[in-house]
């Protein structure tokens, strides 16, 4: 017999050869971000919508070279400032709901070191950005070069290395094959809801320019998923009890209601419940100013009506907060002997602030998870009928802080605001970030859309306010734009107003012109420092040298028309009234210049309705600072740990 044959082993398959397309690192980079794309809810968005940079020797070759290669894919902006571009990306990114983001080039040394303020900005409010900032030659071919720092203890850090506690993803490219799992770990970063902030890609001027054979599959579309995580069953039951055996709640929305696009969840969940919405600089508007549950801003900058409630909560539901200590008044505003927290937040780090229960999960899924959890679950209506009519008192003290009853006089800053009241729609978006406005505009701005009200005051960097006008105004085109200054904030940073004429952005800038740091002023005069050095005036002869002469002939408004800006000067309530109706009406930058009324004379917005811990001199022989000393004890009795 013939012996059956041998079987005969199946050769492996062969692997498909990847085919590769050889670019430099910088021009692979900028082709990879082209690809990339966030979806949430069905809706797919471009995750990197356009890039920023100004260019130096650390960059001018390697990405400069790509941006111009790319120029039809990807959108590049011009700035003047490096900080103020990361500030623009910010400004366009919150807009975008964190769903699109901007980029930022610059070149190395102080191009680079300028980004941290913003980078810092973006971390802390969770906003993403991504920083290509450049770097020193990963070769050493020369040893070292221009704006190089040395370190002789270390021969890899660069000045980049500053942005490593700013940034929540960073990596310096030495390779060019490093860049393919830099990128990727750095739009994971981006588009997680939880992770995101600045990230930074360091980038060596040598290794830009530098040639690759690079995976196709590398330039793939990809599609990063923003999550929507749902609450722990374990973690709901406990929130759904802890709620329905409360007998004064007290919801207080940050800005993580407007991340999740969650206002909706809240409204229905205020409607059901009737449990009043106090929020948080981040989450004002979370509800409009005209539903019946909100009650205004809470904390140091809160509205008498949220911080009475605040006191007297037995259950505090933080909705996306991150509890800072503007919000709980240094720790003394819950003043209640039992109160307990209950905080929904998609970090666990921050649901777990003040020994608080946990509801780990999206804002708006955790919110529609929770309303049906407590079904048929009402507040008692003595309690609705408290928060209803205190809100009604403070919506008196809001009209009388913006009442006029002359015309033809100079307004005060809250006056302006009321102007403005007057004037805007829900389509209308003001932006502002430091000095006495954030807390003028938390305290009176009655908020009309969900996305209306943008004060920065995560960081309250000075300067943000006009950058960031600018990529609030490319996210929301056709909206008009407002950036309110005071006179410290302008000088600040007014650069990108050369951008905002170059790309015919129409935002429009009110400048309020109060000769000085005015919200640092009077907390200084609180703390017994007398005001030193606050005040932009001429040193008087005498009285030590302060800064108590006539005001700086600084004009503000010429130097906005030097930069392009088409400028209307207003000197009374009517004539700022004219002018501002003319800044929205208008196509291209505009600005309203208004001096504003400061005397002791006349009457200011109501004063803090919290405490803010700003610790006073212990030992001083001048009677201010004694005063402050023995006022800032009394308060600082009150404080308290929440175990």
């Amino acid at each position: 017999m013939t012996p059956p044959p041998t079987p005969q082993p199946t050769p492996p398959p062969q692997p498909t050869p990847q085919t590769t397309t050889r670019l430099t690192t910088a021009q692979a980079l900028i082709r990879f971000l082209v690809s990339q794309y966030t979806e949430r809810d069905g809706v797919r968005h471009r995750l990197i919508g356009a890039t920023w940079g100004i260019f130096g020797h650390g960059n001018v070759a390697g990405l400069g070279q790509a941006l111009v290669q790319y120029g039809d894919e990807m959108p590049f902006h011009q700035g003047r400032n490096e900080q103020a571009m990361v500030h623009a990306a910010v400004g366009y990114a919150r807009q975008s709901d964190r769903l699109s983001a901007h980029a930022v080039t610059t070149s190395i040394g102080p191009g680079a070191t300028n980004l941290v303020t913003g980078a810092a900005l973006a971390t802390i409010n969770h906003l993403p950005v991504l920083l290509l900032p450049g770097d020193v030659f990963a070769a050493r071919p020369a040893d070292p070069v221009l704006q190089q720092l040395e370190v002789p203890y270390a021969g890899d850090v660069s000045v980049n290395d500053c942005l490593r506690p700013v940034s929540r993803y960073f990596d310096r490219i030495t390779r060019p094959e490093q860049l393919i799992p830099a990128a990727l770990q750095a739009m994971r970063v981006l588009a997680d809801p939880v992770e995101t902030g600045a990230v930074t890609l360091a980038l060596p001027q040598d290794v830009q320019a530098e040639g690759f054979d690079w995976p196709d599959d590398f330039f793939a579309e990809r599609t990063w998923t923003i999550r929507r995580p749902g609450p722990d069953t374990g973690e709901l039951a406990a929130a759904a009890a802890a709620l329905m055996n409360s007998d004064r709640p007290l919801i207080v929305a940050g800005g993580g209601v407007h991340h999740s696009g969650a206002e909706e969840a809240l409204r229905a969940f205020a409607d059901a419940t009737r449990i009043p919405v106090a929020s948080t600089q981040a989450g004002k508007g979370s509800l409009r100013h005209d539903h019946p549950a909100d009650v205004g801003g809470i904390g140091h900058t809160g509205t008498a009506t949220a911080n009475e409630l605040a006191r007297t909560a037995d259950l505090v539901i933080g909705v996306g907060t991150r509890y800072t200590d503007f919000t709980t008044a240094s720790g003394t505003l819950f003043a209640h002997p039992g109160v307990r927290f209950l905080n929904l937040n998609i970090a666990a780090f921050d649901a777990h602030k003040l020994a608080a229960l946990p509801l780990v999960a999206d804002a708006r899924e955790g919110l529609t998870a929770l309303a049906e959890a407590v079904r048929g679950h009402r507040t008692e209506p003595a309690y609705v009928t408290e928060y209803t009519e205190d809100k009604e008192r403070w919506e008196h003290r809001v009209d009388a802080c913006y009442a006029v009853s002359d015309d033809l006089v100079r307004p005060t800053q809250a006056q302006v605001l009321g102007a403005l009241d007057e004037l805007v729609t829900e389509d209308d978006i003001l932006i502002n970030a430091a000095g006495s406005l954030p807390g003028d505009l938390h305290k009176l701005w009655r908020t009309r859309s969900r996305d209306q009200y943008h004060v920065e005051y995560g960081y309250s960097c000075m300067g943000y306010e006009i950058p960031a006008s600018l990529g609030v105004a490319l996210a929301a085109p056709g909206r008009p734009v407002w950036a309110l200054v005071g006179d410290g904030t302008y000088l600040m940073m007014p650069t990108e107003l050369v951008t905002a004429v170059q790309e015919e952005i129409p935002v429009k800038l009110v400048i309020l012109q109060n000769h000085g740091y005015a919200s640092i002023g009077g907390l200084s005069a609180s703390v017994g420092a007398e005001g030193f050095g606050t005040q932009y005036r001429y040193r008087a002869p005498v009285a030590e040298g302060a800064y108590t002469g006539q005001p700086l002939p600084v004009d503000l408004a010429a130097n906005a028309a030097s930069l392009g800006m088409d400028v209307h000067r207003a000197k009374t309530v009517k004539e700022l009234r004219e002018a501002l109706a003319v800044a929205r009406a208008a196509t291209r930058p505009t600005c309203v210049y208004v001096e504003t009324e400061t005397a002791d004379t006349v009457s200011g917005p109501p004063p803090a309705q919290a405490w803010w811990d700003v610790p006073v001199a212990e030992t001083a022989d001048r009677p201010s600072a004694v005063k402050a000393r023995e006022e800032y004890d009394r308060h600082a009795t009150t404080r308290r740990r929440h175990l």
